[in-house]
């Protein structure tokens, strides 16, 4: 029995929910979000809840229902308070800055390495070595933050790089040296 797929939604005001066959839209103060829902699972909206249950035990219906139900929690969530992944950048000469809604990143390569963010996503750089990143689709968001942390993973031994702020660097030794 899912714990989460079984917990309601409550809908806060100011956000209107709209299911037309397997499509959800979710509108708020923020935007507006849509997301087909898988046609196993049965989604109902009654006033300010919706819930969502599954057809039968099947480990798949399962796996669904949960996953189903925090999809659409995160919908109505997003278009209320926007969803934000903190980025750190450790090195001598890496930073980063905004070029209107370009990220241009200095990570100790030969060229800077310039990204746009895509539909729906904002960057923010309050200092060099910090990079914000807000969004209403916490999916989009999070994929975000991994792309920009690709370009220059921490490395292990001296920590350069970038990583989350809540990340913690596990360090190596490296070699003794004269003994």
């Amino acid at each position: 029995m899912s714990r989460i797929g079984n917990k309601p939604i409550t809908v806060p005001a100011g956000v209107e929910v709209k299911l037309d066959g397997l499509h959800l839209t979710v509108k708020g103060p923020k935007g507006t979000l849509e997301r087909e829902i898988h046609k196993n699972m049965k989604v109902s909206i009654d006033g300010d809840t919706i819930t969502v249950a599954r057809p039968n035990e099947e480990p798949y219906n399962r796996s669904l229902h949960g996953l189903t139900r925090t999809l659409i929690s995160n919908m109505v969530e997003g278009v209320v308070n926007e969803f934000k992944r903190e980025l750190e950048i450790n090195g001598v000469g890496y930073r980063a800055q905004k070029k209107g809604t370009k990220l241009a990143l200095n990570l100790g390569y030969s060229h800077p390495v310039e990204m746009d963010a895509p539909e729906g996503i904002t960057f923010d750089v309050p200092t060099p070595t910090q990079i914000i990143i807000r969004g209403i689709d916490k999916e989009a968001v999070g994929q975000t933050a991994a792309v920009v942390r690709s370009k220059r993973p921490p490395e292990v031994y001296r920590g350069k790089g970038i990583k989350y702020v809540e990340e913690r660097i596990r360090r190596k030794e490296g070699k003794s040296g004269k003994k």
